[in-house]
């Protein structure tokens, strides 16, 4: 049984006396470190000037600093950026103001795992991640409650960083809920495989193909959308709060029935071998290979299938039905 961090577990004094610096302010970027400021922790944002990002942190009552000046202030810098600017954030504008005894903090362990970034020796590397959007982690702390982190330790050159991670988590609501130890690792390679097999590919593909099945039979657009897309929050909402058998319980037993009898005729071994194939490129870094090709050329191929994925009839269908649920 894995072993899980409460807030007995941690100190906020470890980190009390020290900034802060927040790179990138965007939803997840903003709701740690209003957090953070709401805890009692001095905080510096950095952000790019002239973006809305930058004003509303002005707005929000930080001193936003270009990335390099926050790095030499603080002593912890924790890099918010999305994953494919991190390294050249990194290289540029935080290597340099990097001193011993300082530590580098990650929500995703992309660029420490696939060696993007390599930190000195001389300083602390670890992870505290939320598992919830950075909107949900303010509405939560807010609420007096927290959003669950998981946390890892790739370098503890001060013999504290454990400690500093907890105490980071504290910080952001995390140990209301409770705090996990992973490694960079299982992280990056689940944070990865579920992305791209459940959470946003498999879920997204399995919706189209439902759609396209009921419209391609003859069926109008607007009620498949409806029974394969704007329904799946029902279901969803009830597994995330009972689990998959809770579910099952809360619906008819004539959709329990359809549930256990034809699920894995749609997911079959096929598909799970498909699964083991795409696990084996996350794991191996091809995944990250591509990736990072895709940012350095261009992204001609991001491109070209975002703009096709635009093009689906269920986008405008959907768009046309939203329009007319304005509470959503």
């Amino acid at each position: 049984m894995a072993k899980m961090y409460y807030d007995n577990d941690a100190d906020l004094g470890v980190i009390k006396d020290l900034t802060i610096a927040v790179i990138g302010y965007g939803i997840q970027g903003r709701g740690q470190a209003l957090n953070l400021k709401d805890s009692g922790i001095n905080v510096v944002v950095s952000e790019l000037e002239g973006t809305a990002n930058h004003e509303q942190a002005v707005k929000d009552g930080f001193d936003v600093l270009p990335a390099a000046e926050a790095a030499e202030k603080a002593d912890i810098i924790q890099i918010l950026t999305q994953d494919h600017v991190q390294a050249t954030v990194y290289k540029e504008s935080i290597e340099g103001n990097l001193e011993p005894g300082n530590s580098l903090v990650f929500s995703h362990g992309f660029n420490i795992h696939f060696g993007q970034i390599v930190p000195p020796k001389e300083v602390d590397v670890f992870m505290v991640a939320p598992k919830g959007p950075g909107a949900l982690v303010r509405e939560m702390y807010e609420q007096g409650k927290g959003v669950p982190c998981l946390i890892a330790i790739h370098q503890d050159a001060t013999g504290k960083a454990r400690e500093r991670a907890l105490a980071y988590a504290k910080a952001l609501g995390g140990t209301r809920a409770g705090v996990l130890e992973t490694t960079f690792k299982e992280e990056t390679e689940t944070d990865l495989f579920g992305e791209q097999v459940v959470l946003c590919g498999g879920a997204s593909e399995l919706i189209k193909a439902g759609f396209d099945t009921l419209v391609e039979a003859g069926y109008q657009p607007e009620i498949a959308y409806f029974e394969c897309l704007h329904e799946l929050k029902l279901i969803t909402d009830l597994i995330y709060k009972y689990g998959i058998y809770g579910m099952r319980k809360r619906v008819s037993d004539t959709a329990e029935y359809g549930d256990i009898t034809r699920g894995k005729r749609v997911v079959n071994d096929s598909t799970r071998e498909e699964m083991k194939k795409i696990l084996k490129e996350v794991q191996s870094g091809t995944f990250a290979e591509e990736w990072i090709n895709e940012n350095k050329t261009g992204r001609k191929n991001y491109n070209r299938i975002t703009e096709e994925e635009k093009q689906h009839k269920i986008e405008k269908v959907g768009e046309e039905l939203r329009g007319m649920m304005p509470w959503m």
